[in-house]
């Protein structure tokens, strides 16, 4: 079979991930870029005679040297085998999608457009004529629909046409012809140096123009170096003399010059944009009185959702442990065996597996809210108010927002802030929002202590990590990071109705994370405390002389103006350093000292705690120093240990000051 190397290419919200997903369904797997923190997901599938080997490329606006994700993208382009580029478009906002078209083509990509969302497109008005389209731009141009899979037939067919017979599309760019002469007068001199003709010389020349640092640097190591970038300062300053402007700003004003000739000839639209469902909705939700409620509402309604619908199953799963363990310790006569197997490994792993029905539905929720458009109206909702009282814009709150997932990617996601300060300052915020590794604890202590107000427990919980967030990224904005912050404007798509196989891949990457967590590192510490709570180096059988409960007795005092100066809660405390899982873990193994089953682990908890130090212990969990996955992608971020400890040292305090401030109010209000 032939091989076919393909990348999707495309602004955000376009639906190039449904793209992606539905071509290669499961036959898909997520990494780094070599050398990169940046996420690349890439699947394979068959189709006809060709193998296609399929890269979801990062979603862009642009293709320069201003993040990590645009470089990636381009270098791919540049650099990769690739056979083509898929570039898909939002077809209902064609002129701002064309941007990045247009800056493909000057890399010479060799491109098939797959022309997404044209219900939208029909509903604004527009129409276009997809056989000129192709025809001016001088690539295929094939109408999708990225939900149900139409057009994909004749999308994959133009694919394989276009790898058979490559374009340079580059050659097919019509600027004006003062630009194109400005422009070859650079291309001259780049296209006597063979180092430089691995890609077009037109983009070379427009990069110098655009002053973009990598493009310089490679010209300037080049054998015709000098001469080069002597012509390119002399025409920039020509051209800033004849247009008044800034070469970045001539060559982007050549850009949208050419794509509004594209528009003018091929979309036919109305005189005046019809009001969209999306417009009407967004009346509503992104009301400055109104936002703030509804996404409180929201997201109490997923909580309440999340623990009515999961109960049962999690009783199911609850059962099916406590059957296990019953059934091996029947057939196991090794009592130590026993023990480790049915109390250490069952009593760890299987009480946080209980909450894996739990954890799937929030992911599928929070799957639901992103695919339907409602997630980045929150994320609008949030950035607004920390302008207002933190005076941080930008970026920061698009990590802030992934950080209910999991804080590894969140703070990846940090690497498209342009501002390092503001950047460094998202990473100390990330870890105070509530991770789903933390639901298991909440889930617990809310199980044992507030049943019957689950949903807004948990909310007041998540809330509580927002507010405490904003307080700590105020004082922080006014000690260590100050300065102004790089202004943002956000893009909000339309809503749409989400795809079922979308938001059941999503959930499965997520879920697949925490079983993969669940069989090595909870498996690896649920052994080790069982190890521990069986060590009595001094003999006897209570458990707080075991070495386990050694360890705690010595930590224990620290945690005490908290409300919880027990040594297990103190153990439990420590070993969620390695993964908030195990902090439950550490109680289904205490519990399982007494062979009980997963309802132990609520009775040690109510046993050890009250309401109040319950509230207090979960405010500690929520605040305190992130598991080492988060550490360590910090320092891998920042390039060293510096940013990261000081992280640790922020959430740490942050923790203790909060947890004393609850506990000790609460005691003083009479809710002891």
């Amino acid at each position: 079979m032939t091989k076919l190397i393909v990348g999707l290419a495309g602004n955000p919200n376009v639906g190039k991930t449904t793209v992606f997903n539905q071509l290669t369904g499961m036959r898909q797997h997520v990494g780094n870029w070599p050398g990169k923190t940046v996420e690349r997901a890439e699947g394979h599938f068959k189709h006809g005679s060709y193998e296609y080997d399929v890269v979801d490329l990062p979603g862009n606006y642009a293709l320069s040297a201003h993040s990590i994700e645009e470089i990636v993208s381009r270098d791919f382009i540049v650099d990769a085998d690739s056979d083509v580029i898929i570039n898909v478009v939002d077809a209902a906002n064609l002129e701002r999608n064309l941007y990045l078209t247009v800056q493909m083509m000057e890399l010479g990509a060799n491109l098939v457009m797959a022309l997404n969302m044209n219900d939208y497109a029909m509903k604004k008005g527009h129409i276009i004529d997809v056989d000129l389209m192709s025809e001016l731009l001088g690539f295929p141009v094939v109408e999708i629909n990225a939900k149900n899979k139409e057009g994909f037939e004749e999308l994959l067919i133009a694919t394989e046409k276009a790898a058979e017979n490559p374009v340079d599309t580059s050659e097919k760019l019509s600027y004006s012809n003062d630009i194109k002469g400005h422009l070859f007068e650079i291309q001259e001199f780049i296209e006597e140096d063979d180092d430089l003709l691995n890609v077009p010389s037109v983009w070379t020349a427009i990069k110098l123009l655009e002053k973009d640092t990598i493009v310089i640097d490679k010209v300037q190591h080049s054998s015709n170096g000098s001469r080069i970038m002597v012509e390119a300062d002399r025409v920039s300053k020509h051209l800033y003399d004849v247009y008044k402007e800034g070469p970045e700003e001539v060559i982007a004003n050549a850009r949208y010059a050419y794509i509004d000739g594209l528009m003018a000839e091929a979309v036919e639209r109305p005189l005046v944009e019809k009001e969209t469902v999306t417009d009407r909705i967004d009346k509503i939700v992104t009301n400055r009185i109104l936002a703030p409620l509804i996404f409180v509402f929201i997201m109490w309604m997923m909580f309440q959702l999340t623990f009515t619908i999961g109960a049962p199953f999690q009783d199911m799963i609850d059962k099916a442990f406590a059957a296990l363990g019953k059934w091996l310790s029947a057939y196991i006569t090794d009592p130590l065996l026993s023990s480790l197997v049915c109390k250490g490994i069952i009593g760890g792993v299987g009480g946080v597996l209980t909450f894996l029905p739990i954890i799937i539905l929030m992911f599928l929720f929070l799957s639901i809210l992103e695919d339907c458009g409602y997630l980045a109206r929150a994320a609008f909702t949030l950035d607004k108010l920390m302008h207002k009282i933190v005076g941080l814009h930008g970026k920061a709150f698009i990590p802030m927002i992934l950080g209910f997932g999991c804080g590894v990617p969140a703070i990846m996601a940090t690497r498209t802030m342009e501002n390092e300060g503001d950047r460094m300052l998202a990473m100390m915020l990330v870890p105070f929002m509530s991770c789903t590794a933390r639901l298991p604890i909440y889930a617990i202590f809310i199980g044992a202590f507030f049943a019957e107000h689950q949903g807004t427990m948990l909310l007041a919980i998540y809330l509580l990590g927002i507010v405490v967030a904003l307080i700590v990224a105020a004082i922080l904005k006014r000690t260590m990071f100050k300065g102004l912050s790089t202004p943002f404007v956000m893009e909000l798509p339309s809503y749409k109705i989400p795809s079922l196989k979308g938001i059941l891949l999503h959930t499965w990457e997520k879920v697949k994370g925490f079983l993969r967590k669940a069989g090595t590192i909870i498996l690896a510490c649920s052994i080790v405390l069982w190890v521990l709570q069986n060590i009595y180096p001094w003999g006897g059988t209570d458990p707080q002389m075991s070495l386990l409960g050694m360890i705690g007795t010595v930590l224990a005092p620290i945690f005490a103006p908290l409300g919880f100066g027990t040594w297990q809660a103190a153990v439990a405390i420590i070993s969620g350093l390695a993964a908030k899982e195990v902090v439950v873990a550490t109680f289904g193994t205490l519990a399982g000292i007494g062979g009980e089953d997963e309802e132990g682990i609520k009775s040690i908890v109510q046993d050890t705690f009250t309401p109040l130090s319950a509230f207090s212990f979960m405010a500690f969990t929520l605040l305190y120093t992130p598991c080492i996955a988060v550490i360590g992608a910090i320092k891998h971020e920042t390039n060293g240990y510096k940013w990261a400890l000081t992280m640790c040292a922020i959430t740490l305090v942050t923790a203790y000051i909060v947890a004393f401030l609850i506990y000790n109010i609460g005691l003083l209000a009479g809710f002891g």
